[in-house]
């Protein structure tokens, strides 16, 4: 009898950790995209997080801006070849990505919150904002 105990017990424990295991599998990868480097960065995340989501569609993902990084949040702002960004961040607003701006960045270059994107957050910090996501939330740091 001990021994059919300790079988099913271990069958137990590994029924448990089966399905911890799995339950962590299906939790949804989260990705913090940093941005500071302008309109040609700008335009590569864009694809990159088209791409991201087309592959993995439950991916939480933030874009973090500041410096020449919140440009492409702008209003008004264009890729390259003249073409707005509006819609592109409304797109990924729209699958769950969050836009996220510089205060900092907005206050040294003089430029009014009410330019920036109806999409976007604006928060005290970009660089304190990627450093919390990573220590604090786990988030898996992307610079494209």
């Amino acid at each position: 009898m001990p021994k059919l105990f300790t079988f099913f017990k271990s069958l137990f424990v590994v029924a448990v950790l089966a399905t911890s295991a799995q339950a962590q599998s299906q939790e949804a990868i989260k990705v913090v995209y940093h941005m500071s480097e302008g309109i040609p960065q700008a335009s590569r995340a864009v694809n990159n997080i088209r791409n991201h989501l087309a592959a993995d569609p439950t991916a939480k993902i933030v874009v973090v801006t500041h410096g020449l990084g919140i440009d492409f949040l702008l209003e008004g702002a264009t890729n390259q070849m003249d073409q707005p960004f509006a819609g592109a961040i409304g797109d990924l607003a729209a699958k769950g990505v969050e836009f996220r701006v510089c205060n900092n960045t907005l206050v040294s270059r003089k430029i009014d919150a009410a330019k920036v994107a109806m999409e976007a957050k604006v928060i005290p910090s970009g660089v304190a904002e990627v450093a919390r996501l990573q220590a604090r939330e786990g988030f898996v740091y992307l610079r494209p």
